[in-house]
């Protein structure tokens, strides 16, 4: 599994001092620091799904990490989706994110091409049901709409302006996990993601939640 590590200065993004007042269910003790609240953002894909984490500082938003998990063209199914179940299983125990938001389906003309894509997600979203943590679904439109200003941005747009707000020295890599950095920032932006992070402790991902349908 490819990982990059951030780069780059800090950035401005809405307050989220209500979700940092307490740690897990009891509140916090003088002088002991809230956990970090961070933000896990999927792109999910058969052959590589993308992940990005942000971390939200006050009213500052981190890039902390993205990369791809890959699976091989030559293998079974059911291996493959294994593969990224326990890859996204270990970004969530490592970065340990308190909600994740997930890029939607997006049909063409050939719907069948999509069919894996929703297998993938499926796979993607029982590990998240297990694991606790809050998951929103995004259409690629929204996406773009959060983080361009414009649903009808094309994908190069849409990667240098996660540059941009992320404060990275080069264009994140591969397109896949510049992707999931987007639908971290869209969830982070979006009134719904504000509503769900204002509305929940910082410790969710350590108790059983329902998740976002």
């Amino acid at each position: 599994m490819k990982q990059s590590k951030p780069s780059g200065p800090e950035v401005l993004a809405p307050r989220a001092e209500e979700t940092l007042s307490k740690a897990g269910s009891g509140a916090l003790n003088a002088g002991q620091r809230a956990p970090a609240l961070r933000v896990l953002g999927i792109d999910p894909g058969l052959a590589s799904t993308g992940w990005g984490i942000l971390e939200v500082s006050g009213s500052r938003l981190i890039h902390r990490g993205h990369g791809c998990i890959q699976t091989q063209a030559g293998q079974e199914m059911g291996a493959r989706l294994d593969c990224i179940a326990l890859g996204i299983e270990d970004i969530i125990r490592e970065w340990k994110p308190s909600f994740a938001g997930m890029e939607g389906l997006f049909f063409s003309k050939n719907v069948s091409s999509a069919l894996p894509v929703a297998e993938a997600r499926g796979a993607i979203r029982l590990v998240c049901q297990r694991s606790g943590l809050l998951l929103a679904d995004y259409s690629p439109n929204a996406i773009k709409l959060a983080v361009v200003g414009s649903s009808r941005a094309d994908k190069a747009q849409v990667q240098a302006m996660v540059k941009l707000l992320l404060g990275l020295s080069q264009l994140p890599k591969p397109d896949h996990a510049s992707d999931a950095l987007a639908a971290a920032i869209c969830l982070w932006h979006t009134r719904e993601g504000l509503q769900l992070l204002l509305s929940t402790d910082s410790g969710v991902a350590r108790k059983k939640t329902k998740p976002v349908s």
